[in-house]
């Protein structure tokens, strides 16, 4: 078992001299006493991990699954994809890879939380305007339009 003292002592992360615990397989190593073949284990801070020990363990730690959402959402959510998919082919420009990005965060967005913001609805509305010379002749240009539309009430 290797572990690093850090500097605010958690025994987690790089700073510090690597400590073996019983690396030599008998006797108690530095961190231990008492005849314990291994030491204690410390954690500090730990936030936004997962953490498993022993054999054998499974850890997941991240997304699930997509959240649900309302079919209003899920339409919004199909429409946002196929828009990302046809920008993908679609000649580069500023406003087209800023409604990109922020389709891409869209759809985020709606995975993990079933819905969208608002405020992010309000944003892809602008730049679908924005993006229109180059967006104005696609289906799914006009299915993200009239999706956000029907969301945020006209």
């Amino acid at each position: 078992m290797m572990m690093a003292d850090t500097e605010d002592g958690s025994g987690v992360g790089g700073g510090g001299a690597d400590h073996t615990a019983g690396a030599s397989g008998g006797g108690a190593g530095p961190a231990g006493g008492g005849g314990r073949t291994f030491g204690d284990i410390r954690f500090g801070k730990v936030s936004g991990s997962a953490v498993g020990i022993g054999d054998h363990n499974h850890i997941v730690n991240g997304r699930q699954g997509e959240a649900p959402c309302d079919p209003a959402y899920q339409e919004l959510l199909e429409a946002v994809r196929q828009l990302a998919d046809d920008l993908r082919r679609v000649v580069p420009s500023p406003e087209v890879g800023a409604l990109s990005d922020e389709l891409d965060q869209t759809q985020d967005e709606i995975q993990r939380t079933g819905r969208a913001g608002a405020g992010r609805l309000a944003r892809i509305r602008v730049m679908l305007q924005d993006a229109s010379a180059s967006v104005g002749m696609l289906a799914s240009g006009v299915a993200v339009g009239q999706a956000v539309g029907a969301l945020l009430g006209g």
